[in-house]
């Protein structure tokens, strides 16, 4: 055979060869190891994402008790103080002049009772010597107890001056830290005129819903205040207190949070708060990663291959636990590489 026959002879036994009828079948990819999860609807506690202020049960108003000039104010906002401490004083000139006027009036009486009771004792020698009668005699024992009332009289009026005078200080009405003291001195303050503002109670989280959820919520309902709100503490408490009042259409409650400091008084923080059940996709926050700010989830396709999906969640009542509110389906199969089946 020539060299060219020999070529032709090699060319179709390579195509007999590639033209074989062997079974072309298609191999199933290999998952990596990991665990998988399948997507459905659960019944998962629901939460609010609402907004409160640290702000403690009660707050005391240190009033003025008398009108006249605030003299001095030693406290400043943020100060410690106890209950009935001097925190200011207030004074009013016409005082010392009513103390002077009742002084007066006490010594006028004391000198009238001094005499009334130097005519009783005349009239009463000349009662025993018959030279006057009975009747006069009561008359004088009359004016002379008479006098004896009009010193009392003066006298508890001049202690109720000296009593108005001390009502000038300012009293702490409970223990606690100084929220405002804004009122400078010299000024003039009428009685009622709230000269310092004290925190008494513990320390709580205020919180305002709207009033429609004023039934789902009740005391002990859970709270969680959004992570980095609290610099330190506890980030979990429970509702202490509804109020029954609903202004404006909100409805207020108190929740206690361990470790709450009265020094964050009137900060205000994020909190999520259970107002009830409902059906939702909830899957383990070590399904879902985050990449250049947005989430996403490992989907294993029908082919079985491995498809990353964005997701919108949502946090839970559990830390550990997110709910996707779009981007998969339930029945979706989610992967996460790095632990067993």
């Amino acid at each position: 055979m020539t060299k060219w026959a020999w070529m032709v002879a090699g060319a179709a036994l390579t195509l007999t060869a590639c033209g074989g009828s062997a079974p072309n079948e298609e191999k199933t990819a290999a998952l990596p190891a990991g665990e998988r999860l399948t997507v459905g609807r659960a019944q998962t506690t629901d939460m609010k994402a609402v907004g409160a202020e640290i702000t403690t049960r009660d707050q005391a108003q240190a009033l003025a008790r008398i009108p006249g000039t605030l003299a001095s104010l030693s406290v400043r906002a943020g100060d410690m103080v106890t209950k009935g401490q001097r925190i200011g004083s207030i004074v009013d000139s016409r005082l010392g002049y009513e103390t002077s006027a009742a002084g007066a009036q006490v010594a006028a009486a004391q000198a009238e009772a001094a005499r009334a009771r130097g005519d009783l004792a005349r009239v009463q020698d000349l009662y025993n010597h018959n030279v006057y009668a009975k009747a006069r005699l009561d008359q004088s024992v009359a004016m002379s107890r008479a006098a004896d009332a009009q010193v009392a009289a003066a006298r508890a009026q001049q202690n109720a001056s000296a009593s108005v005078a001390g009502q000038g200080a300012v009293l702490a009405p409970a223990s606690g830290r100084v929220l405002r003291a804004d009122i400078p001195a010299g000024s003039v303050v009428a009685p009622g005129m709230s000269i310092a503002t004290v925190t008494a109670g513990p320390p709580v989280l205020r919180i305002d819903l709207p009033e429609s959820l004023a039934n789902a919520v009740r005391v002990g309902t859970r709270v969680i205040v959004a992570q980095g709100d609290l610099p330190e503490g506890s980030r979990q408490g429970q509702v202490a207190q509804v109020y029954p009042a609903i202004a404006g259409g909100r409805v207020q409650v108190d929740a206690t949070v361990p470790g709450l400091s009265s020094e964050l008084v009137g900060r205000r923080v994020g909190v999520t708060i259970e107002v009830g059940q409902r059906r939702a996709m909830v899957v383990p926050r070590r399904f879902i990663s985050t990449r250049y700010g947005i989430d996403y989830v490992d989907v294993v396709t029908p082919d079985r291959r491995i498809s990353a999906v964005a997701v919108q969640t949502a946090p839970t009542g559990d830390p550990g636990n997110l709910e996707i509110l779009g981007g998969v389906t339930a029945g979706d199969i989610l992967f996460s590489p790095g632990r067993g089946k």
